[in-house]
């Protein structure tokens, strides 16, 4: 039976989406569905959409991500809904984390279920990936390729499952193996623009620009896969300057941490915004035809070093 309160909590996207897919699962298939942004929603409509009836018939879900914001900016209303929340709604809270001894907690586990979305420890992280592999991608991962693609990747769960996916699409004898990881063209290619997002990141900006020129010259679809990867870079550059916790980046950046947390702070606030709005113009010119894509995210790489 679906709860009317679920708190989705852990760092892992992957994990959360996965969860929610889950709960979705359970309701009535013309569940009436609306996300909204923890950071910018009003909490007045969150609750009137919570404590109002679907449009047509059925169960209603309300999908909040980044709730930790929402919950910081509206902490008492929110925790006497949640002690006593709609019945005809589901409120989902997708939270980075949740002090168990707090009362918002106390009356979600009350009330609705905490689940918590943390990703595996290192260690366990190629057990995780032959598991995933096995019951989603209906593929076997050889221990030594789910170590090597624990390296290669991290604790990124959502990037493990998508490169995963596309290993499977090679593996005509529904085996993946080392060598296949390591030969696998998109995969390799992939692993060059990370690295070069990684360079960007931690204030090598010749080398990136050397490994962006190579690139461009063997993948035509490198631009895209730059834009991607570069967002992701600013995600985390907007985690820094938000003065949020940077552990869960450890494992992306290594021994080059204190790197990528200089040039984060030397960014700042205004540079961070400054370069969103960059890197969408850079994704609108490339996907239409506004200059050449490939100088453009160039120029976008030059662009950081001056900030």
């Amino acid at each position: 039976m679906v709860k009317p309160v679920y708190a989705l909590v852990g760092p892992d996207p992957f994990l959360q989406l996965q969860k929610l897919a889950q709960i979705v699962k359970q309701m009535p298939a013309d569940v009436q569905r609306i996300d909204v942004d923890g950071e910018r929603a009003e909490l007045s409509e969150v609750l009137d959409e919570l404590r109002s009836f679907a449009m047509f018939g059925g169960a209603k879900l309300v999908a909040v991500r980044n709730g930790d914001e929402l919950i910081s900016r509206f902490r008492e209303p929110m925790e006497e809904y949640v002690e006593r929340p709609s019945e005809s709604s589901t409120l989902i809270l997708r939270l980075n984390a949740l002090n168990k001894t707090h009362r918002i907690a106390k009356f979600i586990a009350k009330t609705g279920v905490i689940e918590q979305c943390d990703p595996p420890p290192a260690a366990a992280l190629p057990k995780w990936i032959v598991q995933h592999g096995k019951t989603v991608h209906k593929v076997t991962i050889d221990a030594d390729a789910a170590q090597l693609l624990a390296e290669l990747v991290g604790a990124d769960l959502g990037r493990l499952d998508t490169e995963i996916a596309k290993l499977a699409l090679f593996a005509d004898d529904g085996r993946v193996t080392a060598d296949k990881v390591t030969t696998a063209v998109a995969f390799q290619r992939e692993q060059e623009v990370r690295d070069m997002t990684i360079e960007l990141a931690t204030g090598d900006v010749h080398a990136a620009v050397k490994r962006w020129r190579q690139l461009v010259q063997v993948d035509k679809s490198a631009e895209f896969k730059a834009v991607t990867w570069i967002g992701m870079w600013l995600e985390d550059v907007g985690a820094v300057v938000r003065g949020e916790s940077t552990g869960k980046l450890t494992w992306k950046y290594k021994d080059r941490m204190p790197q990528f947390l200089r040039v984060a702070q030397r960014l700042g606030k205004p540079g961070h915004a400054h370069a969103l709005d960059r890197l969408a113009e850079v994704d609108q010119q490339s996907k239409t035809g506004v200059g050449d894509a490939a100088e453009n995210v160039e120029q976008f790489i030059l662009m950081t070093s001056r900030q």
